[in-house]
């Protein structure tokens, strides 16, 4: 590896349903959201942190990608804020009603010509729960991962990493000390840090720095390869 690490975190926009009245859509798959408020999800926040701690520590650079409609961009200016370098935001209708595995595949995609060491996303989403992205795009890219992490402590001299040593949390507080080679997807639990501030006045200062926006036909794809189709097709061969 060189030297520092270049580190990509996935972010996700989810709704605020704690103390919302909810309702279902109409075509009965899901919930109103047109009223919801949406901010970044808990655990990426946590992701982001991490990445931005070694950074500090090691160097390099951390870049944030999340895939989404155009009120996803709010999430990434915060990510800009908290210290990232890069933001990426992969926008196209043609994704709506993506699966955890197409969303791998985009993500995989989008990675491309990238020098990167390391993906970090939060164990799962508070929407939907899942906790099978981080997993899944680790099988697409073929990189050593590992789930849950409480703990990372990175392996090597100087500024150049060789591996990871990583605290992952297993059932009834049990602890797993795991160690992993690079290039590696690691999905971070919550409470592994405490997610810095970022205030209004940091968002404004970031309102101006570029964002890389890529839709489908930018990474490649044909209409019927993501979406809600590509989901039933998976759906259909699985069984």
């Amino acid at each position: 590896m060189g030297e520092g690490l270049n580190i990509l975190v996935c972010l996700k926009n989810v709704p605020e349903t704690a103390e919302a009245a909810l309702e279902i859509n109409e075509s009965g798959d899901g919930v109103e959201t047109d009223e919801l408020v949406f901010s970044t999800n808990e655990w990426d926040n946590y992701a982001l942190e991490e990445s931005l701690r070694i950074r500090e520590d090691r160097g390099g650079t951390v870049t944030v990608v999340t895939l989404g409609d155009e009120d996803a961009e709010e999430l990434l200016r915060r990510g800009l804020a908290m210290g990232a370098d890069v933001a990426v935001h992969l926008s196209d209708d043609d994704f709506d009603g993506s699966d955890s595995a197409t969303k791998a595949k985009v993500l995989a995609r989008a990675m491309k010509g990238r020098d990167l060491d390391l993906v970090f996303t939060g164990v799962q989403s508070s929407d939907l729960g899942n906790g099978q992205t981080g997993v899944l795009l680790a099988q697409e890219l073929g990189w050593s991962h590992v789930t849950m992490a409480k703990r990372i402590s990175v392996i090597g001299d100087g500024g150049n990493a060789e591996r990871l040593e990583v605290e992952r949390e297993l059932e009834a507080n049990t602890l797993e000390r795991v160690e992993i080679s690079l290039p590696a997807v690691v999905t971070i639990q919550s409470g592994i840090n405490k997610p810095r501030y970022v205030s209004i006045m940091g968002i404004r200062k970031v309102r101006k720095k570029p964002i890389d926006e890529r839709g489908a036909d930018d990474l490649g794809f044909d209409a019927e390869e993501v979406g809600a189709e590509a989901a039933i097709y998976a759906s259909r061969v699985l069984r």
